[in-house]
């Protein structure tokens, strides 16, 4: 057997790791590969009304949409990119922060929550909303709180922050709950419905959307105190400054000349699809307040 000449390996070693240095600092950032005449890559989700979901005609839309769309023309002027090709791919609470992560879109414009966990491997804009995880439940049921499922089934999306924040509660109060989970969120409502899980934990906002989409909306109810405090934001690269302070500023931009008001407007307070519902749902003081100083951090 040939002795190893340990040298030779680790000289080549640096070379192999210094090349790679070099390749991921010249990587490719989204500007450039825009300019270039690359596409930019959004992802929306498919029911997480009214923030990104598919109407009836399988396009993507909604209130995150919308800022999305914004937020694309900004990379288009920015880029000078007259014929910028938007792509589409659509994301589920298990895999949207890791196909932010992984290169493969450069938006995701849904209702992920800005927090420190996923921080770490993504970034996140201002936010364009804050919520609270609460419960829907059946509406001929007498539960009102988290408590009131000790010995119970409650339902939540997997990879979501609701679902992790349930599952902490219910260890640190001993409640007994058993915590199910569902890919989606249309399958977690439907488990409410048939019975299989007595309530589902999840954004307020999101809820009161999921139940006016439903056959009989009055069937179901959105109950309890607030169980975390969400931020809503849109996810980016983390690694990624210049095309962070262009999304950066043009959020900030449509929230200091209010231009984000009738967006917000359009999909809270006037009949949406899929039924040409109304959520009634104006602009909370906690929102109002956090866009007179509009940032990316939150203290979560």
């Amino acid at each position: 057997m040939k002795k190893i000449n340990w040298k030779h390996l680790l000289a080549f070693t640096g070379v192999v790791v210094g090349s790679l240095t070099v390749v991921s600092a010249n990587a490719e950032t989204v500007l450039e590969r825009v300019a270039a005449g690359g596409k930019l890559v959004i992802a929306h989700r498919e029911s997480s009304v009214p923030f990104s979901f598919l109407d009836e005609n399988k396009k993507p839309v909604g209130y995150a949409m919308d800022l999305c769309l914004k937020l694309a023309e900004a990379v288009r002027q920015k880029t000078s990119a007259k014929n910028m090709t938007i792509e589409f791919v659509m994301v589920t609470s298990a895999n949207r922060i890791a196909t932010i992560a992984d290169g493969k879109a450069d938006l995701e414009c849904g209702s992920s929550t800005n927090n420190a966990e996923r921080r770490e491997k993504v970034a996140f804009t201002i936010p364009h909303f804050i919520t609270g995880a609460r419960l829907l439940v059946r509406s001929s049921s007498a539960f009102d709180r988290l408590e009131d499922l000790e010995g119970k089934k409650l339902v939540s999306t997997k990879g979501s922050t609701p679902l992790k924040a349930a599952e902490q509660a219910n260890r640190e109060r001993l409640l007994r709950v058993t915590i199910l989970e569902a890919p989606d969120h249309l399958k977690a409502v439907e488990m409410v419905e048939q019975g299989e899980a007595d309530a589902f934990v999840m954004d307020d906002v999101l809820l009161y959307g999921l139940a006016a989409g439903r056959v009989n909306p009055d069937a179901l109810k959105v109950v309890g105190k607030f169980l975390t405090t969400e931020p809503l934001a849109i996810m980016l690269p983390k690694n990624d400054p210049a095309f962070k302070k262009l999304v950066d500023d043009e959020m900030r931009r449509l929230i200091q000349s209010k231009e984000i008001y009738p967006i917000y407007d359009k999909w809270f307070l006037k009949p949406i699809p899929p039924k040409n519902t109304t959520l009634k749902m104006p602009v909370s003081y906690l929102l109002k307040d956090f866009w007179k100083y509009p940032t990316d951090q939150v203290p979560f």
